[in-house]
């Protein structure tokens, strides 16, 4: 593999990590100084990480079968427009149980995605992969943690509050069991992890549990999906795009990363617009519900994009 496919791939993850630790920082800092309740800032911030993340999943149709297929590519777009429509609408009607599923689906495409990205990172840097032991519990803590910790704390409930009241009580009675549980997913993930002197994915794991426990809930999952989940992702795109690919074997980075994040560009307006429509179609008021209506655009394209990533994660991981 290219000298620049590598490179790619340790700047993501030294972007990610950094993005995270400056994450961190400025939470802890704005809370001292703003106050936790005040959750103008929290908004601002998700809706541009979450921003930055859109385009990640816009070239699943590239990726999953060949482009020379016209009839083939059309459609696969039409299923994957269909899927997605059909999940805003089960998630607007089924708020609490659409929610539910929304975040153990998530919390497993993040971390199979997650722990997949390193596999490919570790041939890369001709290092040993993770064992299967190794992979499956690193898997579980990395996915759960950013997802499950932030939704779980006791400021949740104003987070939820602003996006969508109905879903302060999502967890019902296991709000604790699920916290103390994720945590000791996240320590046992670390300590296979110290056992095994990978001390640099040691470091990602307490990044993460370290800003889903101090982060504000929306500060917290929002750096997460923009500056993390969605770059690593673009990083594993660079594998498998041909202009990306080209631009890498040139021992061009930079270039190779953005010819995987220009195509998704498009899809960040379409989006974006979606929401606004979403928005006004149900009457709500754009400055006071927007952010929940684009969540659940986001949410639901998840679910084709988790079905169509599967591939390439079981292929990552079982090579």
């Amino acid at each position: 593999m290219s000298l620049g496919a590598a490179s790619v791939f340790n700047g993501v993850r030294r972007f990610s990590s950094s993005a995270v630790a400056l994450g961190i920082f400025f939470a802890v800092l704005l809370n001292s100084l703003v106050g936790n309740k005040n959750l103008s800032w929290q908004v601002l911030l998700a809706l541009v990480a979450i921003a930055i993340g859109i385009p990640h999943g816009a070239v699943d149709h590239l990726i999953a079968i060949k482009t020379d297929s016209k009839f083939r590519l059309a459609v696969l777009i039409f299923i994957y427009v269909a899927i997605a429509v059909l999940a805003v609408l089960a998630i607007l009607k089924w708020n609490v149980v659409g929610f539910r599923l929304v975040l153990i689906m998530s919390a497993l495409h993040f971390g199979i995605g997650d722990t997949a990205y390193l596999a490919e990172l570790d041939r890369l840097n001709a290092r040993k992969v993770m064992t299967r032991v190794q992979q499956f519990f690193f898997a579980l803590a990395i996915g759960a943690v950013p997802v499950l910790i932030p939704l779980t704390k006791k400021e949740s409930t104003s987070a939820l509050g602003r996006v969508n009241a109905g879903l302060i009580n999502w967890a019902g009675n296991l709000t604790d069991a699920i916290y103390r549980t994720t945590l000791a997913l996240a320590l046992i993930a670390g300590l296979l992890l110290l056992l095994a002197r990978r001390f640099r994915d040691l470091v990602d794991l307490l990044l993460l549990t370290t800003l889903a426990v101090f982060a504000p809930p929306l500060v917290a999952f929002a750096i997460y999906f923009g500056c993390w989940h969605a770059m690593r992702h673009t990083a594993r795109l660079t594998l498998l795009l041909s202009k990306s690919i080209s631009a890498a074997a040139s021992n061009r980075p930079k270039e190779s990363f953005l010819k995987a994040v220009i195509p998704g560009l498009p899809a960040l307006v379409l989006t974006l617009m979606v929401a606004v429509g979403v928005t006004i179609a149900k009457g709500s008021d754009l400055t006071a519900d927007y952010l929940w209506y684009l969540l659940v655009v986001v949410w639901a394209l998840t679910v084709p994009h988790m079905l169509v990533t599967a591939r390439i994660d079981k292929r990552a991981l079982t090579k």
